[in-house]
């Protein structure tokens, strides 16, 4: 596993769309590893592979359950609604106010290629958003009703 260098502010790589992966084999077990390990490193629940300047629909997160990787995700349902603050490793000491779904079931491939769902509710729901954005070429930033300053943190 290596770190690699997250991608910050104006980088391009943050704001294009990500092709689907298509090749389940050890080059992109290697991205995901290097990706949780990265995201760890950091400090961050989650992390797109635009991040890391690989164009490519993968993400990996963790908010406290243990690692979940998702090859090619797509949100087939959403419920509910929160507004709540977030933020972004590409975007160090930022935060703005973001609404997503309360509820958001997603489906993806796992580093084998085999397919599952998995539904996540609050703080999982906002992060599977917020990376799967990350693979349409959006930021947090574009989304949020404001951005908070710094005496609101």
């Amino acid at each position: 596993m290596a770190l690699r260098e997250i991608r910050k502010y104006d980088d391009p790589a943050l704001y294009k769309v990500c092709r689907p992966v298509e090749k389940f084999d050890e080059k992109l077990a290697q991205l995901l590893d290097d990706m949780a390990e990265t995201m760890y490193d950091a400090n961050g629940v989650g992390l797109a592979a635009p991040q890391v300047g690989v164009l490519r629909r993968v993400v990996v997160i963790d908010v406290g359950e243990g690692i979940i990787e998702l090859i090619n995700p797509k949100i087939v349902r959403t419920a509910g609604l929160q507004s709540g603050s977030e933020g972004c490793l590409s975007f160090p000491g930022e935060y703005g106010i973001v609404d997503r779904p309360e509820e958001v079931e997603v489906e993806a491939q796992d580093r084998r290629g085999n397919t599952f769902r998995k539904t996540g509710r609050e703080l999982l729901a906002r992060a599977f958003c917020h990376e799967i954005d990350h693979l349409d070429g959006r930021v947090f930033k574009s989304l949020a009703s404001r951005m908070l300053d710094e005496d609101e943190l």
